[in-house]
């Protein structure tokens, strides 16, 4: 079968396929013996031969979808150049490679999806691909109902408008507000910013659901192997 070798590289569990893709031009990637950098590339999967630093790539047909409940004081890579702990070091008993979708921010706590299924970590977390994610939020003071108004207008970050969003007061005590907040993009450190933008920071932030997938009583720290039933959601979307 003839498929693009950035796939390929995604459904051997790799990378992702947009880091797949950089591999490639970098020039890591070799198909019977010859350097390619050139995106589009299609192989042979039964016959030609692809090495990823100099080892053989296959694909693997035990994909596995794990959901983790990232503690703050971790990074979302899966090696960090700074030697600090990263959501991998949460896995211990997972054997297979995994990598997460998305990112969570080292300061972030809350639920992180990893997988070997590069082709369902490139639809995630795509941009054009409008999936909500929920985060519960302790922000500084007590937002107005003009902050609600605009979040559900956008607000712009970066110099670049957000898509609309919801944000919904759980709980005011005196210097502090608990709220919900649902956005449908993943842009950096999106919440953080539009929250900084009406003037109320955050204090705490945790994801808390991604689509209809949620923590529930995943403790902080510990992860779960997705449902069948999840697995196929998070492929329909």
């Amino acid at each position: 079968m003839e498929i693009r070798l950035q796939k390929f590289l995604a459904e051997a569990g790799v990378a992702s396929r947009r880091k797949a893709e950089e591999l490639i031009v970098m020039g890591k990637v070799q198909v019977n013996g010859k350097v390619i950098t050139e995106l589009g590339t299609k192989i042979d999967t039964q016959n030609d031969i692809i090495l990823y630093q100099n080892k053989k790539v296959e694909i693997k047909q035990n994909f596995i979808y794990i959901m983790l409940h990232k503690p703050e004081g971790y990074v979302t890579t899966v090696k960090d150049q700074f030697q600090r702990p990263t959501v991998m070091d949460l896995l211990g008993d997972v054997t297979e490679r995994v990598y997460p979708v998305g990112r969570l921010d080292y300061d972030t706590s809350g639920l992180l999806l990893l997988t070997n299924d590069g082709d369902l970590t490139y639809h995630l977390t795509h941009p054009k691909h409008h999936i909500e994610k929920t985060y519960e939020a302790k922000l500084f003071g007590i937002p107005s109902e003009h902050n609600i108004i605009q979040f559900r207008r956008g607000i712009v970050i970066d110099g670049k408008k957000t898509e609309p969003a919801k944000l919904e007061i759980l709980q005011k005590e005196k210097k502090y507000t608990t709220v919900r907040i649902v956005i449908q993009e993943g842009r950096n450190r999106q919440v953080r910013k539009m929250c900084q933008a009406i003037k109320h920071p955050v204090a705490q932030l945790k994801r808390i659901g991604t689509g209809t997938l949620f923590l529930k009583d995943l403790k902080k720290g510990n992860y779960r192997y997705l449902t069948q039933k999840e697995i196929s959601y998070l492929k329909s979307l």
